[in-house]
């Protein structure tokens, strides 16, 4: 087995860390537990930002044309008399998607639960590299930053979309945000993939090398495997989005065609030839599907985790789970032309792109199948990780059903750019992986913070969160079912879309009321940090090793020797035992046999 025995060589210098100042603890910390903390608190920032573009576009797109006191005091310029501009609109779009699937859902999944799990469950000191682990984390922080100073360009933030297709993106003159504001969408993106290649390297070694004794691969909470495998997907398919970027900025700065072909600007024939538009979709879309997994597996880790220790039962299938979990990583790779059918693709290419696509559903229904036979007849303690992890099979459900359409090149056509795909890809992945990372949060809150969250709070912030969610996306499919196109700022042009405009009231309602109710949950988390009751060493009575390190944050997890593991994560409710669960450090009793399903 290649876990290492020498887990234990710096042990003995443990406690004569030199003293830790205020920037080596909280800024520069080497420290994975500090760094998760770090990433999460980032992340939530961002996404405060992100969904406040949301909720602003929403508005624009239920009253369009109606003068706004929000838009005249937060878009100045941008919205003359409180009317928003066209062009500010799909910056916003754009803006809002890049920040919430790379900034807030990468950074808030991985960034935050892999730094902060993977050493403290497997069985580790910390990560392989601490000087790597923090590097990673303030090159994400300097892309943050980047990204929200492209909001402060004169001619506008980066406005072709999240996807940025060519030509909008790589033409500095194609419209306002197509100059200053998406270079610095360029170097901040490039930027976030150095960060997230530094980290996914980290924990992929720390996985491989760093295990305690006893800690074989099929004894890992699969929450590990989750991280694990979303990290392998990250250093295969990112390079590929780096590649694209660094082409686009030659074509936008040094003159190439790698992109562009036979342009004409007001009637003026450009000199660019040769290029293809479409070769840019490919290397964007080869990153931008493993992408929805990287976002997505963690948190099907997560949940899994969530839901065997609140059911009190074992996970049902934990070498299925495993082995889906590789399947939906390999067969990521071989998906990306679906996002492509109507480029103008052979249509037989489209069938096989349909083929690999439908077979992604075969490993999520495994997943689907395998929490719902955990909840069965489960001891089911309904606490609020709790009910987001169940929220999460729902939503997966129903947003991944409509994949099933979308992945048919022939059903797709009528629904290709329409809010049917704003539908399905939100709830299957925006809202999916959200409720998983807030599951995370409740659930290891005190293992990050020392203290607990307010329950209450959190029924309150899962109910509303729940309803709006659905009440916002799922009228989407049926707008998007009657025609209505994305990413227009008004559909006031056309007479054949009147009827849908109440449609847009509601969902713009739905999502305001859900967009305050993140205020609870914001209340709830940087409140409890200071005040919220302190936590027991294991508040959720799990068998994980996270749980038996002190509640006091210390250099190095365990105070004493690292503990050694003999027995899978999942002894829940074992027969033969006095308590209804046993930690993975206890040792087999006489005659006992070791569960492994």
């Amino acid at each position: 087995m290649s876990a290492h025995a020498d887990t234990h060589a710096h042990d003995d210098d443990h406690g004569h860390h030199p003293k830790e100042t205020f920037v080596t603890k909280y800024i520069f910390s080497q420290d994975h537990k500090m760094i998760a903390k770090q990433y999460l608190i980032t992340g939530t920032i961002m996404g405060v930002i992100g969904v406040l573009m949301s909720l602003m576009f929403r508005m624009q797109i239920a009253w369009p044309e109606e003068p706004n006191v929000l838009f005249e005091a937060l878009l100045g310029k941008w919205a003359p008399d409180g009317v928003m501009d066209a062009d500010i609109y799909l910056a916003l779009v754009t803006i809002h998607g890049t920040i919430m699937v790379f900034f807030v859902l990468t950074a808030g999944l991985s960034g935050t639960f892999s730094n902060l799990l993977i050493p403290l469950q497997i069985g580790a000191r910390d990560m392989a590299s601490g000087f790597l682990n923090m590097v990673s984390y303030w090159l994400f922080f300097l892309s943050s930053v980047i990204m929200v100073i492209s909001l402060f360009v004169e001619a506008g933030p980066a406005a072709a979309g999240w996807t940025i297709y060519p030509p909008l993106s790589a033409l500095p003159m194609a419209q306002g945000g197509s100059g200053m504001g998406m270079t610095l969408w360029l170097v901040s993106m490039a930027i976030f993939i150095a960060s997230s290649l530094l980290g996914s390297l980290n924990y992929v070694v720390t996985v491989i090398n760093l295990r305690t004794k006893g800690m074989s691969m099929t004894r890992l909470p699969l929450t590990i495997w989750a991280f694990f495998v979303t990290a392998i997907i990250g250093v295969i398919s990112f390079p590929v989005l780096l590649s694209a970027a660094l082409l686009l900025i030659m074509d936008r700065s040094f003159g190439t065609s790698f992109f562009l072909s036979d342009i004409f600007i007001q009637g003026e024939v450009l000199h660019y030839q040769g290029g293809s538009p479409v070769l840019f979709e490919h290397l964007f879309w080869f990153l931008g599907h493993p992408e929805v997994y990287i976002v997505i597996l963690p948190a099907m880790g997560l949940v899994s985790e969530i839901m065997a220790s609140n059911s009190r039962k074992p996970i049902f299938g934990y070498r299925a789970m495993i082995t889906s979990i590789l399947a939906i990583a390999f067969l990521s790779t071989i998906v990306w032309g679906h996002h492509m059918f109507i480029s103008g693709m052979n249509p037989f290419l489209g069938s096989v792109f349909t083929f690999t696509t439908l077979l992604i559903a075969i490993p999520s229904a495994v997943k689907a199948f395998n929490w719902i036979t955990t909840l069965w007849k489960g001891n089911l303690q309904m606490n609020p990780a709790m009910l987001f992890s169940i929220g999460f099979v729902s939503t997966f459900i129903t947003g991944g059903l409509t994949g099933i359409i979308l992945g048919d090149s022939a059903l797709d056509i009528n629904v290709h750019d329409t809010y049917f795909v704003v539908a399905h890809f939100h709830l299957v992945m925006g809202i999916s992986a959200l409720y998983g990372m807030f599951a995370g949060i409740y659930h290891w809150y005190p293992k990050m913070f020392g203290r607990m969250l307010n329950k209450n709070l959190g029924y309150i912030h899962f109910w509303i969160t729940a309803v709006c969610a659905y009440g916002v996306f799922f009228p989407m499919h049926f707008i998007g079912m009657a025609g209505l196109p994305r990413r227009y700022y008004t559909n006031s042009n056309f007479p054949l879309f009147d009827d849908l405009a109440n449609v847009n009231v509601i969902i713009t309602i739905f999502a305001l009321i859900g967009g305050v109710t993140q205020l609870v949950y914001l209340y709830n988390f940087f409140s409890s940090i200071f005040y919220g009751k302190k936590a027991t060493q294991n508040p959720w009575k799990s068998t994980t090793l996270e749980w038996t390190t002190p509640v006091e944050h210390i250099h190095g997890n365990w105070p004493g020797a690292i503990p050694h593991v003999y027995r899978w994560a999942y002894d829940y409710s074992k027969p033969g035992h006095d308590v209804d669960f046993v930690p993975q450090d206890i040792p087999l009793k006489e005659g006992e046999e070791e569960l492994q399903h």
